[in-house]
């Protein structure tokens, strides 16, 4: 054997060497962390409950609460996912019901809700009637978005967005 092959033989060897010590990469987790699933069916089929009129559409004091009395476009939808707490699951990728302790603390104290589904879509939740919403009379459906944090649930509403954003508007929670 020459001098070049058994230096070829040598650099093939310590190659392939380093190639089976090299780190594996890990497969991407996707949209929901497979070691943190929600409370009850985590196939997303079974849905715990429902939250929200599926009257679809703006509640008057929306329509009046428009730039000319024209909110903008949204139309009707039910979707069926986690409620999380939009935040964390946003940045850290939490959820589940290793999350939902720490995921009802953050909505209670007035953090945003997130819908997730069973294909990673993230919508925020949002109460829809206007004028209680501002004036602070829809606790109710923050107390009920606290409440199903983790939980499957079926969300009907009405969905509005605007440049990659997306949020489900959800009615029947003002206080009467």
């Amino acid at each position: 054997m020459t001098l070049k092959t058994l230096a070829l033989l040598t650099v093939a060897a310590v190659s392939v060497a380093f190639a089976q010590e090299a780190p594996k990469k890990k497969a991407a987790a996707g949209p929901l962390m497979p070691a943190m699933t929600p409370v009850g069916d985590p196939t997303y089929t079974k849905p715990m409950g429902s939250m929200g009129s599926k009257d679809g559409g703006w509640t008057q004091t929306t329509m009046a609460a428009g730039v000319d009395g024209k909110p903008r476009a949204g139309k009707a939808i039910t979707a069926v996912g986690e409620i999380v707490e939009f935040s964390c699951y946003l940045q850290l990728g939490k959820h589940g019901e290793k999350h939902r302790a720490c995921g009802q603390k953050c909505i209670n104290n007035g953090q945003p809700v997130g819908l997730v589904t069973a294909d990673g879509t993230l919508y925020m939740l949002m109460e829809e009637e206007h004028d209680p919403r501002r004036d602070g009379a829809t606790s109710d459906f923050r107390k009920a978005a606290a409440e199903h944090t983790a939980h499957v649930m079926e969300v009907s509403g009405t969905l509005a967005s605007h440049r990659g954003y997306q949020a489900i508007y959800v009615q029947g929670f003002a206080k009467k």
